[in-house]
């Protein structure tokens, strides 16, 4: 159940960071839509700061005017209630009686005056000439023990005097009787009236009333209660015309910097298209201008430089092009007076016993090894003016690798006897079968496996074959010299030696892991190396199963588990940042079965360096797209490792950790 519901939540979590993502990738690849949205969230902040102080000069505004009227109205309120009660007492000591003449006595005030009497003529006198603007209610201060008629508030208009006046304020009013009082407040009604509570301001005075003769005087408060109804309603109205205002202006300005933003991007886009045209191979693409604008002249300079680099590119194909075909006829003519000079050379080093002389026979030795070597000088000119041309054809059948390798190294065998090396296989329990051309992958093993034999110092030379993820691998491993920093960078470039001093013992062209490298790449396959200096180093070569397939990951790591930084060892003095696997920390000790593994963030302190195919040698028109360079178990680093890894390339495709590999869950 907790399972289920946990599932549940993690699916809706990434339904809802999906929109998020999309919005967040557009907004950081598009510079109109960071523009629009930047202007849309400064206008509607200006906009709502504007609309703020508005509201507020409005209200103070209408509060002001509204004070104003209210005092006025309440100081004319208290005089004619003056004026009017005056009146009522002389009445009321003429008559003898209540001012009301019922014949029944009242609450008698000054001189037998009525107070509720006077206090509910005088409410409902003083609230007609307002026409519902204002409310007056009426007190008389209650000084006996229990409360009287006449102490009981009189009001009209429905209003709840003792919610409304607060207790403070009427003291107030009490204390300061000789001047008026006002304050805000909320205006509470009856059950009655059936309204809701609204803001207000109250305005009270305490009025004295003199009985004929002034022999007693007689004191009650009024109060006007002002309801800010009409002020309220024209608040709404100024601020929903600002809401509606500040919406249009928002959005007319959204839209007009949509609409410029995309006058000076589009050319920008424009320029960006023509650019990949440009990068694909298409020369003779260029930029629309119309106007004299700097977007104009932008254009006008892309066109000019547009121009200048078709121009250098075709003289540097025409260049490479007759180069080529240069080495080609050179490699071609001189077969005829290679084969007199062969045929003359066998025969001298066939009679070199008859000559009887010392420094001829070592002459004629070393004639027919020069021979040998020039003969395979000119083949590999001949195989590298073929990949250069993209003439060279991959006739793919399936063949085992175990039996490719043992002609290798029977074929090594007597330059291993010659280094004291001996050649060990692993991995040849199970079949090793790929769809591959097997002269072309035996040229690359006997390269890599003679090499080995070349810098291993004698220690014994590693062979591992294995299959697996739609791949087989072959790695070629010694324990010699090594590869120093940066030299992974340049070991497959074309006649490049890791040390000029070094004798070659085998007679090599330069040329062995350059056509090696345009072989794997023919097969839609890779050739990486890794060394470290004191370590060794290790070749792998990587092809896909069937031929044309894509290569997702090498069945063998790059990194052998017996490098120097798997053995917890390091260079003194030099920096270095571990390699982490993913799994247990001893992974690097301990390989996953099969072989394989995956390098976490980082390069071993080992790694020499990774190169693939397309960090060497440019595309060549006509020639089929290289596979992607990726050795699929190393992650892209910044920096050095211990031994100056300069070339890495990371997995395409997948980043660990990544948010998506939640979506892939």
């Amino acid at each position: 159940m907790f399972a289920g519901t946990k599932s549940l939540l993690s699916l809706f979590g990434r339904r809802l960071r999906r929109p998020y993502r999309r919005m967040s990738a557009l907004y950081q690849r598009s510079i109109q839509v960071r523009v629009v949205a930047i202007t849309l969230v400064l206008s509607l902040g200006a906009v709502l700061l504007l609309g703020l102080v508005v509201m507020k000069t409005v209200r103070n505004g209408l509060l002001q005017a509204k004070d104003q009227a209210a005092v006025t109205q309440a100081e004319n309120g208290f005089k004619a209630a003056v004026s009017q009660g005056t009146a009522f007492a002389g009445t009321a000591q003429k008559n003898g009686t209540n001012a009301a003449g019922s014949g029944q006595p009242g609450t008698p005030g000054a001189d037998g005056l009525d107070m509720g009497t006077l206090l509910s003529q005088q409410v409902s006198f003083l609230a007609s000439s307002g026409a519902g603007q204002y409310m007056v209610v009426g007190m008389v201060p209650d000084t006996g023990i229990e409360k009287s008629k006449a102490s009981v508030p009189r009001e009209v208009g429905g209003v709840d005097p003792d919610r409304t006046i607060s207790t403070a304020f009427r003291d107030s009013v009490v204390e300061n009787s000789g001047t008026y009082q006002a304050q805000y407040t909320t205006i509470y009604y009856t059950h009655a009236a059936n309204k809701k509570p609204e803001s207000g301001l109250v305005v009270g005075k305490t009025l004295t009333i003199t009985g004929a003769g002034a022999k007693q005087q007689t004191t009650y408060q009024l109060y006007y209660v002002f309801p800010f109804t009409l002020e309220s309603q024209t608040l709404n109205l100024v601020g929903t015309t600002l809401a509606t205002a500040g919406i249009f202006v928002v959005v007319l300005l959204g839209a007009i910097s949509w609409l410029v933003v995309r006058q000076v991007v589009t050319p920008v886009r424009m320029a960006a298209e023509i650019s990949e045209r440009l990068a694909d191979g298409r020369l003779d693409e260029r930029m629309k201008v119309s106007g004299t604008d700097d977007i104009a002249r932008l254009g006008e300079s892309f066109n000019r430089m547009g121009a200048a680099l078709q121009t250098q590119i075709r003289q540097l194909e025409e260049l490479s092009r007759v180069q080529r075909r240069f080495v080609s006829d050179v490699s071609h003519e001189l077969r005829t007076p290679l084969t007199t000079v062969r045929m003359a050379a066998d025969l001298l080093y066939e009679s070199r016993d008859d000559f009887g002389d010392p420094a001829a026979e070592r002459s004629a030795e070393l004639l027919q090894n020069q021979l040998d070597r020039f003969e395979s000088l000119l083949a590999d000119l001949l195989e590298i003016s073929r990949f250069d041309a993209g003439a060279a054809i991959l006739d793919a059948e399936p063949a085992d690798l175990r039996d490719v390798v043992g002609r290798v190294i029977e074929a090594a065998e007597p330059l291993a006897r010659t280094k004291g090396s001996n050649v060990v296989v692993r991995g040849a329990d199970e079949p090793v079968v790929a769809e591959v051309d097997p002269r072309r992958i035996e040229r690359v093993l006997r390269n890599l496996v003679v090499n080995a034999l070349e810098h291993g110092e004698g220690n014994d030379i590693e062979v591992v074959l294995a299959a697996g993820d739609g791949a087989v691998a072959v790695a070629v491993r010694d324990h010699g010299i090594g590869l120093k920093p940066g030299e992974a960078s340049r070991v497959f470039n074309r006649f490049w030696r890791a040390d000029p001093a070094r004798a070659r013992t085998t007679g090599g062209t330069g040329l062995g892991l350059s056509i090696a490298l345009e072989d794997a790449a023919l097969h839609g396959g890779w050739l990486h190396a890794w060394g470290e200096p004191g370590g060794g180093s290790q070749f792998r070569l990587t092809l896909p199963r069937n031929a044309g397939g894509e290569i997702l990951r090498s069945p063998i790591p790059l990194e052998p588990a017996d490098s120097l930084a798997n053995r917890g060892l390091a260079v003194p003095g030099m920096p270095y940042m571990r390699a982490s696997r993913v799994g247990s920390p001893r992974a690097a000790e301990a390989p996953e079965p099969g072989g394989a593994a995956v390098l976490g963030t980082g390069l071993g302190s080992g790694l020499g360096g990774v190169l693939g195919y397309g960090s060497v040698i440019p595309e060549t028109p006509g020639r089929a797209a290289p596979p992607p360079s990726n050795p699929a178990d190393v992650r892209a680093s910044s920096g050095y490792g211990v031994t100056g890894a300069q070339v890495v390339v990371s997995k395409e495709g997948r980043v660990e950790g990544s948010e998506a590999d939640d979506d892939e869950a």
